[in-house]
């Protein structure tokens, strides 16, 4: 298994999904569904914060008089 923190989103979700996948199945024994339900609470997490991180990021241009782009402001209420 990889370091969760060098994961892209992408790359957790698909990991995500596949360890969801493997609980639903309920073919795994009590200690590996422990594990897998700890790894995907830590993946759960991972993808929240890269998410957050992309919110804070994305900007609105705000343009001067003259229609000129005059900066950035953060987009509020994401």
């Amino acid at each position: 298994m990889s370091d969760i923190n060098t994961l892209s989103f992408e790359e957790a979700m698909r990991e995500l999904e596949a360890t969801v996948g493997k609980l639903e199945t309920g073919e795994a024994t009590l200690e590996e569904s422990i594990a897998l339900y700890e790894r995907g609470a830590a993946l759960r997490a991972h993808c929240e914060t890269r998410l957050r991180e992309a919110e804070e990021r994305v900007e609105k241009i705000t343009l001067a008089a003259n229609g000129q782009p005059a900066g950035t402001t953060p987009v509020e209420g994401l």
